[in-house]
This record gives C-alpha cells, sequence and structure tokens, in this order.
C-alpha cells in the first residue's frame, strides 16, 4: 500500500503507471469508510490493474459550516479497511485542503442543468457544484480509466455523468448497489452521528421506499406522500424533508404524462437534526 499525501508525489508514482498502461480505478471518498464505501473498493480491485481510493473531506460541498466540522473522522481505521481487503490498494490523503484547492476554495460553475435544480439541489445550494468541483481536480490528477460511485447518492451519480460526458469521455463510471444494515438503512458515515436508539428506528425510512414502490402505482401522490410522512414523523426527532417520485434519467416528476420510463423513489428524513438520504427503483 502507497499512501501519499501530497500532489507533486501523486503524479510522480502515477507516471509509471501511465507508461505502463494500467487499468487505474478510482476511488473517491470522504474518509468514514463503512461497508458501502469498501464494497467500491472490492469492484474496482476486482476489475483494475492499479485502484486509488481518496479520502478527503472537501469543504466546497458542503453549504452548512456546522455540517462540515461534525462530519466524522477516522483516518487510521480507514486505513485499516482498506489494507483488509488488499496491501496492494493505494490511498491518497491530502494533507491539508491548500494541497487541493491551494489557498481558493471557491467552487466552479458546472452546467448541471436540471439535475441540479430538484431534490439536493434545492435542499443544498450549491453542494452539487462543489461536488463537480472536487471531482473534476481528482479526474485531472489521476485520468482513471474507471470511477466507482455507490446507488445511495444517486443523484450525484447523475451528476458525475454530467461531468464526464461534458469533460472525460474516456472514463467508464460504475455505480455499485447501496449497501444496508438488517434493518434496511443504506449504509452513511453520518450515521455515525445518530444516537443509538434512532438508529434502530432507520429502518422505517426503507420501509416507506418499499411501501411506495408497492403502491405509487395504487394511490394518488397526495395520499401516498401524507401516508409516509405519517409513517416517518409517528417517531421522535424524526422529521420528513422530501419524498419524490422522478425519472431516474432525467429525473423529471413521475405523472401520467411520462410514466413508461424507470423511476426512483427519493426521500431524505432529518433524524436528530442529521439528514439521511435514500433511494429506490420502482
Amino acid at each position: 500500500m502507497q499512501i501519499v499525501k501530497n500532489i507533486i508525489d501523486l503524479k510522480n508514482t502515477l507516471k509509471s503507471s501511465k507508461k505502463e498502461e494500467k487499468k487505474i480505478g478510482l476511488v473517491p471518498t470522504m474518509g468514514s469508510l463503512h461497508e458501502g464505501h469498501l464494497s467500491l473498493i472490492k469492484a474496482a480491485f476486482k476489475s483494475c490493474n492499479e485502484v486509488w481510493v481518496t479520502i478527503f473531506i472537501n469543504p466546497t460541498q458542503f453549504n452548512d459550516p456546522k455540517d462540515f466540522e461534525s462530519y466524522p473522522k477516522d483516518f487510521e481505521n480507514d486505513i485499516k479497511k482498506i489494507n483488509s481487503i488488499s496491501c496492494n490498494i493505494n490511498v491518497f490523503i491530502p494533507e491539508s485542503v491548500n494541497e487541493i484547492y491551494q489557498d481558493n476554495t471557491n467552487i466552479d460553475e458546472f452546467e448541471l442543468g436540471f439535475i441540479n435544480t430538484v431534490l439536493e439541489g434545492i435542499s443544498r445550494p450549491g453542494h452539487f457544484d462543489g461536488v463537480a468541483t472536487i471531482i473534476n481536480k481528482l479526474f485531472e490528477i489521476f485520468r482513471p480509466q474507471v470511477v466507482f460511485f455507490g446507488e445511495k447518492d444517486f443523484q450525484q451519480t447523475l451528476v458525475i455523468r454530467t461531468l464526464i460526458d461534458g469533460f472525460f469521455p474516456n472514463i467508464i463510471l460504475v455505480v455499485c448497489p447501496t449497501v444496508r444494515n438488517k434493518n434496511g438503512l443504506a449504509l452513511s458515515s453520518r450515521n455515525k452521528l445518530l444516537s443509538a436508539n434512532s438508529y434502530k428506528q432507520c429502518g422505517i425510512i426503507f420501509d416507506c421506499l418499499l411501501f411506495a414502490k408497492e403502491n405509487y402505482l395504487k394511490i394518488d401522490y397526495p395520499d401516498l406522500l401524507r401516508k409516509i410522512k405519517s409513517k416517518i414523523e409517528k417517531t421522535n426527532d424524526f422529521n420528513l424533508e422530501y419524498f419524490e417520485i422522478r425519472d431516474e434519467i432525467t429525473l423529471e416528476h413521475f405523472g401520467k404524462s411520462n410514466d413508461k420510463g424507470r423511476f426512483r423513489g427519493f426521500i431524505c428524513v432529518k433524524v436528530e437534526g442529521v439528514r439521511l438520504i435514500d433511494n429506490l427503483l420502482f
């Protein structure tokens, strides 16, 4: 395992890989790794000659400074988890924000279109431009052949797809299935911020997605939304921020005029002030 902390050393390391025409797989993360992240790393390790995991808590994708400050960090444990998969997986952990942004943490603007104006785009203005900013920088540095992202952040994968289509047409995007705990809660680094009691009850989020999948063609949307809101908010400190059904390619609303596409239910629930998002193909 190589652990690199600055871009100069990283580029020098990557030169030999490029000369040998290795198939480089990239797994960008913000650390605090869980089984969901590890599934991405395992997928990369199976299909690529060389795998790089990046661990960097990117400030430009946080529109709430408190959220940035409270984001879980456990770099030492992250390295152990990666090493448990293979000692041949490499890690890039920038030693500071300046290593990436060079004293200029401005967000680059990207033409992300409609996908930046709905769901998380409304709830977290500027978030996806921040995501695109850091991913664009990492793609420029690594020039990987394949990149791996999780289905849990499905809207984010659409942003990455837009970035690839516009600037990096030779990169292959692999979207890996959501990994869940026993009660269906999608694994997330933010789950660590929940109390034990709330964590146990978070299975209701996935239950609501399953309920919606079973009933979205049987129950009118306003009634379906009311039922889901009622199910969620029966639990103290659980608040439904949104539930929507949208086309999984365009993110247009589901409706009678376009009910022949592939649709997903998207949900965001605030639990003790922690935003938990999930989605499910309907």
